[in-house]
Order: structure tokens, then C-alpha cells, then sequence
């Protein structure tokens, strides 16, 4: 039997759903007990930053993902580029700010543009802003820390090199000692075709990332997968769950761009359909800190889920149009459909969100060469190195 709070009308298919918050840590705990729960996954940011896994374990209840001491490596980027620094794991060079008035000294006679601005705190996906010139990032400044666009995330502000090359995105699971990379994957964020739009939380992802290299994996391994697990061990903040780690590929090697404390969106559409081994069992030895007894066995296939969002995403949509092509249940034959922004109204799948499906399918092989081309033509501009099609 599945639970989900609150949930949506693509889940409604698989699971009961109930109408709690996910930051209503009390009703979650009491539905848990009333149910019976034998184990809750706590999917999102906002309460593992919370505490809900501190929350569930304290009332005696199984829990997958890691505790609030431990999900601070998303919840603040000032605490994990401090990590970074202190552990020598390698990322963007970079400052911290409270005043506003210092950030925009520092961007008037340090920066070099472009330059990449972070809300300290979660902001959905979206607290990044890239700036091209002071005019941009002084603006950016006070957009954050001033007119608080992102509330008491943007409260600090993380100022840090602009790095470039391809994106790479791995999500692990972890018990604290054992780190087991999933497949990887490459996310695209920009809204609009030709990457045109602006940044968001993620509009599409392929499986395998076509620049991750066997030699790239040995060098994440021991330049960044393992000693971050022994950076949080270290700081008494054992991770246990899955860790996502969002890499760039620069000339000087794989640079940490973030990390999230869960599994990625939507990232996790790509990789998960993939994973041979029962998800169930992973979880499992996760939390009894029994990781490296099992063998995790992936399919060799490739996958691409492509989001479809409401017009206007990331900054102004509306909602509540009529979602047509699903059968009953929400799906659509030969593919994965995974729901975020929907409700049903009577039995009509209506849209409750920017980023409303995403859609994802399968198969043997899938043809690289126009998004290799596509980065080889920007990497050209900027004296990266090229890659060749695939």
C-alpha cells in the first residue's frame, strides 16, 4: 500500500493520497503512525532541510533520506562552498556576502564577467542569476538581497566564478560509507528552444551524458564523490539517501556547480526508469547502512524525458487549462508520464503549475550528434576543448 502527501493526479493512480502539506511535519508523523507506515521517502528539499527524516526516526517511524545536519549541503550554499573550500574538493572560486553594499563593492573592483550569483537558501530551482556585466549583477544584487524575490534565502548571497563547459548531473546513493553512482545524466534548463529562455529548475534530460568519460568517473570518485562523504563525516553530519551532485567539466577538470540533498528534477525521470535493481531493496540498505552488500545493476539503454511547461515559465504563467492525449490513469502507451503541476477536476487533468509533465521515454540508442555539435559550436567561441559526435 502507497501514501503520498499531498500528492497529485498522477500518483492518485498508484497511490492514496492525503491533503497534508509538506512542511506539516506533526500531521505527517500522525498520519504515519495511523496508517501503520513501515517506511516513508521524503522526496523533497524544504522538509529534509526541515528535519522531517529527524522528525519520523524520533517517532520510532523508518525514513529514507538524510537528517536536517545533513541536508544543510543543499539547504545553504554558503555552508557547502565553505565544505568545498576546507576539504579541497574542487569548484567555482568564490565569495560570501550579508551586505548587500559589500557584494556590490566586491562585483565593482574584484569580479571578472560574466559572473554567477547563488541565494544562499532554497529557492525552488530557480536562486541562480548569471550577470554579463556589473550593470547585471549590481541589479541582481538588489534584486536578491533587497527586494528578497526569493524571501529569506536570499538573505546571504554566494558571488562565484562563472565556470564553463558540459553539464553533468550524478546522483548517488550513500549510507554515509558507501557511495554508489546511478547513471548519469545531463540536464537543460533554459525555458525556451535554442536555449533562449531563462534558467529554470530543469526542462528536459538525457541518459547517458555523452561527455562523461570512464576516466571523468575515476577522477569524480576520488576528487569529489568520496571525499565529500568523508568531508560530512568529518563534520559529525553523516549523508545517508541519495546525494545529487551537479558537475562541470571545465578545462582544468570536473568542478562542483551544487548539490541536492534528494533526487533531481528531472534528473530522476531519466535515471530511476533504468535501475535494474529493486529501488525498494536500495532503500533499504541505505538506511541500515548496509550499501556496499548489495550489487546495483542498471539497464543498458538510454532514456530522454522532455518537460512540457505553461507559457510564460519560469516568471508568470496561468493555470487551470485542460490537459488532453492521457488515458485514465494519467499516462500515455510506450512512455513514462511523470505529473508535477496537475489536479484533476471531475475526471479532466487540468494544469496547477509552471512545469506540468514531464515526459519520458527509451530505448537502445539516441542520437547525440546535434546537442554535441549544438555545444562544440559555443565551446569553439569560448577555447574549450571539443568533443566528438557521437
Amino acid at each position: 500500500k502507497i501514501y503520498c502527501t499531498p500528492g497529485n493526479a498522477g500518483i492518485a493512480a498508484l497511490a492514496e493520497c492525503a491533503p497534508i502539506g509538506a512542511m506539516e511535519f506533526d500531521k505527517i508523523v500522525a498520519f504515519a503512525k495511523e496508517k501503520e507506515v513501515d517506511l516513508v521517502i521524503v522526496g523533497m528539499d524544504d522538509p529534509l532541510v526541515g528535519g522531517l527524516v529527524d522528525e519520523l526516526e524520533a517517532a520510532g517511524i523508518r525514513a529514507f533520506g538524510p537528517k536536517k545536519n545533513a541536508a544543510i549541503l543543499e539547504g545553504s550554499k554558503a555552508f557547502s562552498k565553505d565544505l568545498m573550500k576546507k576539504y579541497n574538493i574542487p569548484t567555482a572560486a568564490y565569495e560570501n556576502f550579508t551586505d548587500p553594499d559589500a557584494a556590490i563593492k566586491y562585483l565593482e573592483t574584484e569580479a571578472k564577467f560574466p559572473i554567477v550569483l547563488k541565494a544562499d537558501g532554497l529557492a525552488l530551482g530557480k536562486g541562480v542569476i548569471i550577470a554579463e556585466d556589473f550593470d547585471e549583477a549590481k541589479a541582481a544584487v538588489n534584486t536578491i538581497m533587497e527586494d528578497k524575490i526569493f524571501g529569506s534565502s536570499g538573505l546571504n548571497v554566494v558571488i562565484e566564478e562563472y565556470l564553463t563547459g558540459p553539464e553533468v548531473s550524478v546522483l548517488c546513493f550513500t549510507d554515509g560509507k558507501t557511495i554508489s553512482p546511478m547513471v548519469t545524466s545531463m540536464d537543460h534548463k533554459r525555458a525556451n528552444d535554442n536555449d533562449e529562455g531563462l534558467n529554470t529548475g530543469g526542462m528536459g534530460t538525457v541518459v547517458p551524458n555523452p561527455y562523461y568519460t570512464q576516466e571523468i568517473s575515476d577522477i569524480c570518485m576520488e576528487k569529489i564523490f568520496i571525499p565529500t562523504i568523508e568531508a560530512m563525516n568529518s563534520e559529525n553530519r553523516k549523508f545517508k539517501g541519495c546525494l545529487y551532485f551537479g558537475l562541470m567539466l571545465t578545462e582544468e577538470g570536473p568542478k562542483v556547480i551544487e548539490y541536492n540533498c534528494r533526487f533531481g528534477d528531472p534528473e530522476t525521470q531519466v535515471v530511476l526508469p533504468l535501475l535494474d535493481t529493486d529501488l525498494l531493496t536500495v532503500f533499504e540498505a541505505v538506511i541500515d547502512e548496509k550499501l556496499e552488500d548489495i550489487d546495483i545493476k542498471w539497464k543498458d539503454e538510454c532514456a530522454a524525458c522532455v518537460i512540457l511547461a505553461s507559457g510564460g515559465y519560469p516568471v508568470k504563467y496561468a493555470s487551470g487549462y485542460s490537459i488532453s492525449g492521457l488515458d485514465e490513469n494519467g499516462q500515455l502507451n510506450g512512455h513514462l508520464v511523470f505529473h508535477a503541476g496537475t489536479r484533476l477536476n471531475n475526471d479532466q487533468f487540468i494544469t496547477s503549475g509552471g512545469r506540468v509533465l514531464g515526459i519520458t521515454s527509451t530505448a537502445k540508442t539516441i542520437d547525440y550528434e546535434v546537442e554535441v555539435e549544438r555545444y562544440n559550436k559555443s565551446a569553439k567561441r569560448a577555447s574549450l576543448p571539443q568533443f566528438a559526435t557521437m
